[in-house]
């Protein structure tokens, strides 16, 4: 069956922040230029917000520039910041409340609100909708189209109605060609073809490896007494302690709601670590568990963050496209924000687009992206925060933590001193002989959670007789190398528990891949020691729908 095809002046993949706002900037400067333009965006996810997932204190300065008149538009910023309280767990029972001369003034959010960022791109669509463009979700790009001269000529959507065995069913129906002037990648962290791009243009040879992080979100329903809309609780220590770097959270949103989470760096070496079991302790402190006493968990989920920073940023443009947003690695991670800063990315690369495709210069390399980025305020702020999180990793949490308060603080990024973390964050595991075993205690069903009753309420679902969509480039590697060396880490690492060892009939131990559970957070195509597994999209529609994450 022959694939249909469509042509666009410029095709987005990824109806997130940095693909909308490239989309909407886009749309508002044909607009005003009275050009007609054919803009497309394609999103993997069921709707647009379904896979968005984001703690999310909001910074609206990149918003401010897109839609000045924001609040009459109706942008879902509602809930203002009052204040911030900054702690240290010193235990798990106990807490160090640190004054703001003791932390990086990039952790202070004066001016920033308290959002669900899946409702913020939900409105960002309907304004992208309104300047013509359109949107399709539930059409994973499944692959990228290269035109005779190496460029990039668009993608090829996901097939629909495959067996798991790959043959065709009764309902399939061949996924489409949507060509374009210019292609603008948008996946968010650790896209999986932004991974091709990198690999096959070399576009990271210049820059540190890319870092990530898995961060943690959930909902609760609180009652009146124990919220303060608009507060903001940020945390350090317990319980990653020396185990493993990152930080929790905890924010006041509308409507009786808190946001609360934990981010753990996937730098990490003990391969007994379970960062999914390290969430569900921190919710215990007495810090966290007075706010959530009594309270109801309405949903839940994990997605990988992008923390490399200004050093791991690769080259954003190859002939045809652009890499832009978390895709890139644009998140500041001095600010654990990366909303902003992916928006005014894609913002930049439509006014860099739009003069492109004026000067009818299809095709090739978008060079001026370069200039312009370099020129904008988000590079700036990534290169005052270049230091930021390789300091952490180099002296740890508590004087990494001094040096980058002494850098924000009182020179503003200036410091003459430059460090860069050239280890990926596949490589860190020790041997399990070298490690010391991790004792979690068991859900109380209270505070802390299984990962079965978490990822049911991520409402995640996929069509169950498809190909699985992780795919092992060595089946024996798994029990013949991981299991045997690490106890096989992807049982630990999964925050839906994917990945299981069981025994078959025989005895033998098996490697069990329950792909219907994939929440797409990207962490196996990260942590895995030997680079053996690689995401690809699962059949169109499939994965969380997170409602207002």
């Amino acid at each position: 069956m022959q694939r249909e095809s469509m042509e666009f002046d410029v095709v987005i993949v990824g109806a997130g922040p940095a693909g909308l706002a490239t989309a909407c900037r886009l749309g508002q400067l044909a607009k005003d230029n009275e050009q007609e333009l054919m803009i497309c965006v394609v999103e993997k996810g069921s709707e647009v917000g379904a896979h968005i997932l984001s703690g999310a204190v909001f910074e609206p300065r990149a918003l401010n520039e897109l839609f000045p008149k924001w609040k009459e538009l109706g942008a879902p910023l509602n809930t203002e910041v009052t204040g911030d309280d900054i702690f240290l767990f010193n235990n798990a029972e106990k807490a160090t409340r640190l004054p703001g001369i003791a932390t990086p003034k990039t952790f202070h959010n004066n001016g920033n609100y308290i959002v669900s960022m899946g409702n913020v791109c939900r409105w960002l669509a309907e304004q992208a909708e309104q300047l013509g463009v359109e949107i399709f979700p539930g059409f994973p790009a499944a692959d990228i189209i290269y035109k005779e001269d190496g460029s990039v000529g668009g993608v090829i959507t996901g097939d629909m109605g495959v067996a798991a065995d790959g043959e065709q069913k009764g309902s399939f129906e061949p996924g489409m060609e949507l060509r374009a002037k210019y292609t603008i990648f948008a996946e968010g962290a650790r896209g999986h073809l932004g991974k091709q791009l990198i690999s096959k243009f070399e576009l990271d040879k210049d820059a540190t490896p890319q870092h990530y992080a898995l961060g943690f979100k959930e909902i609760w329903d609180v009652p009146a007494d124990q919220h303060e809309p608009g507060k903001v609780v940020h945390s350090a220590g317990w319980p990653l302690d020396d185990e493993a770097s990152g930080g929790g959270y905890l924010y006041h949103a509308e409507d009786g709601q808190v946001y609360v989470g934990l981010i753990v760096d996937l730098n990490y070496q003990n391969p007994h670590l379970n960062p999914f079991a390290e969430f569900q302790r921190y919710k215990t402190h007495p810090e966290i568990a007075k706010v959530l006493a009594g309270s109801k968990r309405v949903s839940y989920g994990a997605r990988v963050i992008t923390k490399g920073g200004f050093h791991s940023l690769p080259k954003m443009t190859f002939p045809g496209g652009l890499l832009v947003g978390c895709e890139a690695g644009t998140l500041n991670f001095a600010k654990i924000k990366g909303n902003h800063t992916a928006m005014k990315s894609g913002m930049i690369a439509a006014e860099v687009l739009f003069d492109a495709l004026k000067n009818e210069s299809a095709n090739t390399e978008l060079n001026e992206y370069t200039e312009a980025f370099k020129s904008s305020w988000i590079y700036k702020e990534l290169y005052g925060s270049r230091n930021f999180g390789p300091a952490v990793h180099k002296f740890g949490t508590f004087w990494g933590g001094v040096y980058n308060t002494l850098d924000q603080n009182f020179f503003g990024g200036k410091l003459p001193f430059t460090f860069k973390d050239w280890e990926p964050d596949h490589s860190q595991l020790v041997t399990v002989k070298d490690a010391k075993k991790i004792d979690y205690p068991k859900p109380d069903n209270k505070l802390m959670f299984d990962r079965s009753s978490s990822v049911y309420l991520s409402n995640t679902n996929h069509e169950e007789d498809q190909p699985c969509h992780l795919k092992l480039a060595d089946k024996s590697i798994p029990i013949q190398v991981n299991l045997p060396k690490y106890a096989e880490p992807a049982q630990r690492y999964c925050p839906a528990g994917v990945y299981e060892v069981v025994e078959n009939d025989k005895g033998e131990s098996v490697f069990q891949i329950n792909a219907q559970n994939c929440i797409h957070c990207k962490t196996c195509d990260i942590k895995d020691p030997q680079q053996n597994i690689t995401w690809v999209t699962p059949e169109g529609g499939g994965g969380p729908t997170y409602p207002n994450m």
